[in-house]
């Protein structure tokens, strides 16, 4: 295959680290991360097990094309049972970390119980030992970083760590690489602190041999970076304003959640879109985007980089937040602003910093902090209960709540919760807006159906990249479908899952398809990989990854009924915007997605299903 057939097993327990050679047959049915890695997850784990138990493992994972010139190829995931949802958890992440570990000798990381104390992995190149990291406990991951390459005397280390918030259990804790970059979503940070595992310290300095068709691959390769730079989306759109230039958007077809849902629109959208990120402030006469950035091998670049006006807010009045840093991206904007009610565009890129240094999901935290502000708004919480006073537009708020939840302190020790359990706590389930306990991202599943039936099936809870019919639904990428109507999501659904199933595996960004399809996949890893890849092939490995993904959740407990949203989206309408009256079509939607899928009435792949899958 293209890739080096090496895997790395650590026994956090034993303290010991060692090689194996990757089953070949797998990754001919599963091709590569997050399909490869769940295969062997599903295989070594009880779907029953407490994630943050130590008899749950955790898995780093990178794909067929991670490390070479495919654009893109540098994404790498973290494959576990997530602790928020209590379902599979595959979390992906860019940078630069995945293509060191390629670069290194190594396709995957297995982590496999719990160390006695604090330790790290350092890996150069054949080499892997666990060291002692007593001395990085209760730092948060940019010290981790720095701390590590000064050790080691080399700034070109790639390091993945978790910051307090993974240390302490927040349970929508991620793993932070390269300063801004994290595998995101579900608390795979939590699981790496349960295991008392703090850092994975990567030098690489092998290459990347063992491209089937290296003339053929560099052909097909330089083929598809073109059509990328074709592409209105890929090739102008990302480049100049990032995934924020839907916050517009999005607010204007009103689909932009706003005030833990009770909104489709937000009044504030415009002074924390993508437009206003790049308007000079009058205070310094500089503009809080500074440039675009890239994760390895990227040649779209939708990378942030912002420099917040250090005169803003007292609490931020620190040298360390006043250099440039990873900025706003969509999802997080929205969660931290429109969400919140926030349209303070300085106060959301501190709260950004603020996660992406202690390590927590800002959609996860801002859609809890959505929660706690209308249970305060409800009079269910106080001032003194939180700490501060939190209405809906509260900057203030919103600032002091991401300082207490990164340090797991008074108040912020429920914020880390998640809403799911933070709202049932107060008595006001309902109030949660998730899916198996995780937090929906940026769209309104009243003004894009398609949306809905994506949050309320995606294996690994609420997410939009699973799933992203907002292409077709309001960009019109690859056709355009009506965003309100019901007919015909379920087929589009499932298109989307399995489809994004094999990106997913293949080591590559999901934005490049707004201008790729499979059929751009297919040729690059044709070239890169032995093995019969036909197009036939690949929908087959993304609906065999997505139905391995449904049978863990199953045997971990999760039923039909957590294939559902929740009761605002169902019995309010929208009450603004081209949806003005609508509410979610789920309960129309989802018995015919079954159907497609080959499922029961209950959600459960038919044995006819399974057997053509080959997962008996």
């Amino acid at each position: 295959m293209g890739w080096t057939r090496k895997v790395l097993r650590v026994d956090l327990g034993a303290g010991t680290c060692k090689s194996e050679p990757l089953n070949m047959k797998w990754a001919d049915e599963y091709l590569g991360s997050r399909g490869l890695a769940t295969k062997y997850f599903c295989e070594e784990v009880d779907p029953k097990v407490d994630p943050l138990s130590p008899a749950n493992k955790l898995l780093m994972t990178t794909g067929p094309l991670t490390g070479t010139m495919a654009s893109t190829g540098g994404r790498y995931a973290v494959v576990t049972k997530g602790p928020l949802t209590g379902a599979i958890a595959c979390s992906n992440s860019g940078g630069y970390f995945g293509a060191e570990l390629k670069f290194a000798g190594w396709d995957m990381i297995i982590f496999e119980g719990k160390s006695p104390k604090p330790v790290y992995l350092y890996v150069e190149n054949d080499k892997a030992e666990l060291r002692d990291a007593s001395h990085l406990w209760g730092k948060s991951t940019w010290d981790t970083e720095e701390i590590i390459k000064k050790s080691h005397h080399d700034p070109q280390i790639r390091v993945s760590s978790i910051g307090r918030a993974g240390e302490n259990g927040v349970l929508y804790a991620c793993i932070v690489n390269d300063l801004h970059r994290a595998a995101g979503r579900s608390g795979v940070g939590a699981v790496m602190g349960s295991k008392n595992l703090k850092a994975v310290a990567v030098r690489g300095t092998k290459g990347l041999g063992g491209i089937k068709d290296f003339g053929e691959f560099l052909k097909v390769t330089s083929e598809k970076k073109k059509v990328l730079a074709d592409n209105a989306v890929t090739g102008q759109g990302l480049p100049t304003y990032g995934t924020q230039v839907l916050m517009n958007v999005i607010n204007e077809v009103g689909a932009l959640p706003t005030r833990n849902h009770r909104d489709v629109q937000f009044e504030g959208a415009g002074k924390i879109s993508a437009e206003a990120m790049r308007e000079k402030r009058p205070t310094d006469g500089k503009a809080n985007l500074v440039t675009n950035s890239a994760c390895f091998g990227c040649t779209i670049a939708c990378g942030r980089v912002s420099q917040m006006d250090k005169t803003h807010f007292s609490v931020v009045n620190s040298p360390k937040y006043w250099g440039a840093t990873g900025g706003l991206e969509y999802e997080n904007a929205w969660s931290l602003g429109a969400s919140n009610g926030v349209d303070d565009l300085e106060a959301l890129t501190y709260a950004n910093i603020i996660c992406n240094e202690e390590g927590m999901d800002p959609i996860s935290f801002g859609a809890t902090v959505s929660a706690v502000m209308e249970l305060y708004e409800l009079g269910v919480l106080t001032k003194e209960q939180i700490g501060c006073e939190a209405p809906f537009g509260s900057a203030q708020a919103l600032v002091e709540l991401v300082r207490m939840t990164g340090a797991s302190q008074g108040f912020g020790k429920d914020v880390g919760l998640g809403s799911k359990r933070l709202c049932a706590k107060y008595g006001k389930p309902e109030l949660s807006m998730s899916v198996k306990g995780q937090e929906f991202p940026a769209y309104d599943s009243r003004a894009i159906q398609g949306m809905g039936l994506t949050y309320a099936t995606s294996n690994r809870g609420a997410c939009h990249l699973r799933s992203y019919t907002v292409s077709s639904e309001v960009l019109g990428i690859p056709v355009k479908t009506d965003p309100h109507a019901t007919e015909g999501k379920p087929a589009l659904v499932k298109a989307f899952q399995d489809a994004t199933a094999v990106f997913d595996a293949a080591g590559l960004c999901i934005f490049t398809s707004f201008a790729w399809t499979l059929a751009d996949i297919q040729p690059q890893i044709a070239a890169a990989c032995e093995g019969d890849w036909s197009m036939d092939k690949l929908n087959e490995v993304g609906e065999r990854i997505w139905n391995m993904e449904k049978q863990f959740n199953l045997g971990a407990g999760l039923t039909k009924k957590d294939d559902d949203l929740p009761p605002r989206l169902k019995t309010e309408p929208a009450k603004t915007g081209p949806a003005k009256g609508l509410v979610s079509g789920i309960e129309k939607m989802l018995p015919e997605y079954y159907e497609l899928r080959g499922w029961d009435k209950d959600g459960k792949p038919n044995k006819d299903t399974l057997k053509r899958l080959g997962l008996n």
